[in-house]
């Protein structure tokens, strides 16, 4: 497996504005898709990781940086890659693009809770020793372009 995971998505009329531009938070809603595809093709099922370990993970901090607008229509792909891996939080590397043409790069910090107090837990070590194997030191650097 890849050490950079990409998804592909439509844009859909109901993720732009009257002008037929992608509308800003969408972009959130997408990076929001490719980590739970992430996640599955991992093998990991949210519902699953409550179920089994009774933790959920939740975004803790964002920042992203919006390059060039996204049209109606158009087919995006948009990644997660590793770069920082905590014993209660993954942060991780994200963009959406249109071919070669980078729209939107962002850093995501999601943090594994306790789903019945909502305080940080360590991530399940099956899911840490997935995470960091498949996804481990590579993707920080092909994540920054090195």
């Amino acid at each position: 497996m890849s050490t950079i995971f990409s998804i592909p998505i439509r844009v859909y009329y109901e993720d732009t504005d009257t002008g037929g531009v992608v509308y800003h938070s969408n972009y959130l809603n997408f990076m929001e898709r490719a980590r739970t595809e992430w996640l599955r093709a991992l093998g990991f099922e949210q519902d699953e990781l409550l179920r089994e370990y009774g933790v959920l993970f939740a975004v803790s901090a964002v920042s992203v940086a919006f390059h060039k607008p996204a049209r109606f229509n158009e087919l995006l792909a948009v990644t997660v890659a590793l770069d920082r891996r905590g014993a209660a939080s993954l942060t991780l590397k994200q963009e959406v693009w249109r071919g070669d043409e980078l729209l939107a790069s962002g850093e995501v910090r999601i943090a594994c809770l306790d789903a019945q107090r909502f305080v940080p837990v360590a991530i399940p070590a099956r899911v840490a020793d997935s995470v960091q194997v498949t996804y481990g030191a590579a993707a920080a650097s092909a994540a920054r372009g090195k």
